[in-house]
């Protein structure tokens, strides 16, 4: 039997890891309130949608990556997918560094952080691989389904 995986589906499986573990980072953050705590909110009443349309983009540009992924092997879209991992990944240490300045430092968050951190990682040396690859010759939908 072969296991080969190939780069394609480890990157859009390492990216629905990503944005699994982003949901829970979310998903973390708010847990108090289940409990009856507070948690941190701002008191003034600012505007917030420019913030909310940013984590917007954050987390459609891998749902699109993912797409890609699966549908083209040009090298132009395997450049940018790779650049763009790189981006994330500066985004990530970026929001980890961030998180070791607030008050209290939340720990558990910190170690999801890094643990996408690391994810991000492995998602920058495959999506390498794969932008350093030959194209698959394959029609998509044997790439979707080996037939055999």
């Amino acid at each position: 039997m072969n296991t080969k995986v190939n780069d394609q589906t480890k990157i859009i499986t390492l990216w629905a890891t990503f944005l699994l573990g982003l949901l829970f980072h979310t998903q973390l953050g708010l847990m108090p309130l289940f409990h009856g705590q507070a948690i941190a909110h701002s008191h003034d009443n600012s505007d917030i949608s420019w913030i909310l349309w940013l984590m917007l983009l954050f987390f459609i540009f891998p749902m699109f990556a993912m797409i890609g992924t699966l549908f083209t092997q040009s090298k132009q879209f395997r450049i940018s997918h790779f650049w763009l991992t790189i981006v994330y990944s500066v985004l990530n240490l970026s929001h980890i560094t961030a998180d070791l300045f607030v008050t209290p430092i939340a720990w558990y968050q910190i170690l999801l952080m890094v643990i996408l951190f690391v994810i991000g990682l492995l998602l920058n040396l495959v999506s390498w691989q794969w932008m350093k690859s030959k194209p698959n010759r394959q029609k998509p939908s044997e790439t979707l389904l080996e037939v055999g």
